[in-house]
């Protein structure tokens, strides 16, 4: 069974269950002991990485851990715990949790929280993103993962959503005529550039490493105010992203499909209503994913090259096909509240395979991300992946 053919089957079947309340622990069986990290101040749980357990009915909370003394006060309030802990080294030794769900966004602390969860026995972790700071970090995971068969999850939603697999039927089907190209913009927003790259480019270079295939190589340049970054415009980047530059980003991706991919964000030039998001271009028709929404992509049918003298409406695609109604409930509340994800992760825990999103996912995607600064620092060259250069390429211009 190829991933896709997975992909298909595994999230049709977890949305299922988790739509009709049936995926819970069977008679006599354990549920899965999560223990939640936060930090208040400075990432705190993320997007929902802690009450997301919750409403997953294989597993239950048994402790939380916050360094912010406020942030652990209403951290326990919330998840129900009368204990909770400031250090979570010493909540994973004394816990010793199936499951730890990280939850601050800012990446620097990320790899440490995981090794600590993975010396401490999880069989699983659920990561906010993105992944790490850099591929140093992400190759000393993927193989702590590896040895202790420890199973990490990147909380990268959209990977999680049914209507994906349909999606990939369509263009196989030729509901876009012959594909041409990948188009990604991040938000563009005050974040726009090299920050966008990280935060909000890594949902976007995740689903295009799942339609397009690995990355094989990269062209870009990096400007800062419209000129290209040097040594001296390097800063420490917001959210623990550590050496960061750059407030416009152009990129291009030669992928193992043999359609390139490219990433744009430019600092402003971004709109609440378009943007952050990909477009799959073929020659017929056009399929544009919008992140986080529902539904999550539309289909405009036509060659987007030729102007037409009616207009062309956009149809919404659902699980079940083009214009068709959604036929999961709750579907939003199932993909952007993290449950499907969760679910997934339990089941790759009994099941023994890899989660949907793993983390040898997630250090593709920062390679992808890394090798945009490799090709500025070599100016404009084309790198191929995996990259040499392990180590954040800002630290070496």
């Amino acid at each position: 069974m190829n991933r896709r053919h997975f992909l298909s089957t595994t999230a049709a079947t977890l949305a299922a269950s988790a739509a009709s309340s049936s995926f819970a622990a069977g008679p006599g069986e354990k549920k899965m002991r999560v223990a939640v990290i936060g930090h208040t101040g400075r990432g705190a749980y993320g997007h929902g990485l802690d009450t997301m357990w919750l409403k997953i009915p294989e597993s239950e909370i048994v402790a939380v851990a916050d360094a912010d003394p406020k942030g652990l006060e209403g951290a326990q309030a919330k998840l129900k715990l009368s204990k909770g802990y400031a250090d979570y080294r010493k909540m994973l030794e004394e816990v010793k949790p199936d499951i730890v769900s990280i939850g601050p966004r800012h990446i620097d602390q990320h790899h440490e929280m995981i090794m600590a969860s993975i010396a401490a026995g999880a069989k699983g972790i659920y990561l906010e993103k993105p992944f790490v700071r850099s591929l140093v970090e992400a190759d000393e995971v993927v193989n702590a993962c590896a040895k202790s068969k420890c199973k990490l999850a990147l909380a990268h939603r959209n990977r999680y959503h049914p209507a994906l697999p349909r999606i990939v039927q369509l263009i196989k089907d030729g509901a876009i005529g012959r594909p041409l190209e990948y188009r990604t913009r991040g938000k563009e927003d005050p974040r726009g550039g090299s920050l966008d790259l990280w935060v909000l480019g890594s949902h976007l270079l995740n689903l295009t490493n799942f339609f397009a295939g690995d990355y094989l190589a990269c062209t870009a340049t990096v400007l800062q105010n419209g000129k290209p970054v040097t040594k001296a415009d390097v800063v420490d980047g917001a959210e623990g992203i550590g050496p960061l530059a750059g407030n416009e980003v152009h990129a291009r991706f030669e992928m193992q499909s043999s359609l390139p991919v490219f990433f744009d964000s430019v600092q402003g030039a971004g709109a609440k209503t378009a943007g952050f998001g990909v477009q799959i271009i073929g020659n017929g028709g056009i399929i544009d994913l919008r992140i986080d929404e529902e539904p999550i992509a539309h289909y405009l049918e036509g060659s987007p090259f030729r102007p037409v003298t009616k207009p062309r409406a956009w149809v919404p695609i659902s699980s079940a096909g083009i214009g068709k109604p959604e036929p999961i409930e709750n579907l939003k509340e199932l993909c952007g509240g993290h449950l499907l994800a969760g679910q997934d992760l339990i089941a790759a825990i009994k099941e023994d395979r890899d989660p949907l999103c793993s983390a040898q996912e997630g250090r593709t995607t920062i390679e992808a991300i890394s090798a945009v600064f490799e090709s500025h620092r070599l100016g404009g060259q084309r790198v191929t992946l995996p990259l040499k250069t392990r180590q954040n390429p800002l630290t070496l211009l």
